[in-house]
């Protein structure tokens, strides 16, 4: 006799567990602890073998069955469900390892050992605000040319044209790793050179002559202001001092 959802809520719990069956090898077991598995009987090769179908009311009976016919659908097909179940986990655990942000993450950490903790951390901060949110979970090697293009121009749109081209750089190394780490087979950014708005050169003004690089230098050892302020502006020209 099939199951009924009010014959389910009225099993009790005994000292032991209990199967009640359904149809077409369906069946739930109600354990001492008053839980309630669902399982499926089936036969593949010869062999009889059971799998589980998640617990009640989790999973009700008319998804039970529904869950029922699509197994016996591949075993049909002589597909075991099994052995496909977990051949699906075992790909989405790949997946999952090969991630573009796992990917990232792993590169990064390589790079952290002579990278400057600066520069290492505005390049993870790049990736975690523009990159991870929209291909973060995607499996390198899935990520098309079109995906990285349309996420960088989100960067490109609101104005920060520099920064869209220093993100697709930083991709095309992750991705040249991806690469060299056999976790892809291509790098997607070697099809978008020049697809980005070019970056506006700034002329920034500068002494290009001795003669005026002289004038300068007499300048700042006349200068009689602050010991600190002075000791700074004559070591700047024998550091070349960089901006940040």
């Amino acid at each position: 006799m099939s199951l009924t959802v009010t014959a389910i809520k009225s099993f009790k719990t005994q000292s032991k567990p209990r199967k009640y069956f359904d149809e077409k090898g369906l069946y739930i077991l109600v354990n001492p602890n008053g839980a309630k598995w669902w399982r499926m009987k089936y036969r593949i090769h010869g062999k009889e073998k059971l799998l589980s179908l998640g617990t009640y009311p989790e999973v009700g009976l008319a998804q039970a069955r529904e869950n029922r016919d699509d197994l016996r659908k591949q075993i049909a097909q002589n597909i075991d469900p099994s052995t496909h179940r977990k051949h699906q986990k075992e790909l989405l655990q790949k997946k999952k390892e090969n991630s573009f942000e796992t990917v990232a993450k792993e590169w990064l950490a390589k790079k952290s050992q002579i990278w400057a903790k600066t520069h290492l951390s505005r390049n993870i901060s790049r990736l975690e605000r523009d990159i991870f949110p929209k291909l973060g979970k995607r499996a390198v090697d899935e990520i098309t040319p079109q995906e990285l293009l349309n996420t960088i121009r989100r960067i490109e749109e609101r104005g920060a044209v520099e920064s869209a081209h220093r993100t697709l750089s930083l991709c095309s190394q992750i991705f040249r790793y991806a690469v060299q780490t056999a976790r892809a087979l291509k790098n997607p950014t070697s099809e978008l050179r020049g697809a980005l708005a070019s970056v506006e050169k700034r002329h920034l003004t500068a002494l290009t002559s001795p003669k005026d690089a002289l004038n300068l230098m007499g300048l700042i050892h006349q200068y009689q202001g602050h010991l600190i302020v002075c000791s700074a502006l004559k070591l700047a020209p024998l550091f070349f001092v960089r901006p940040g």
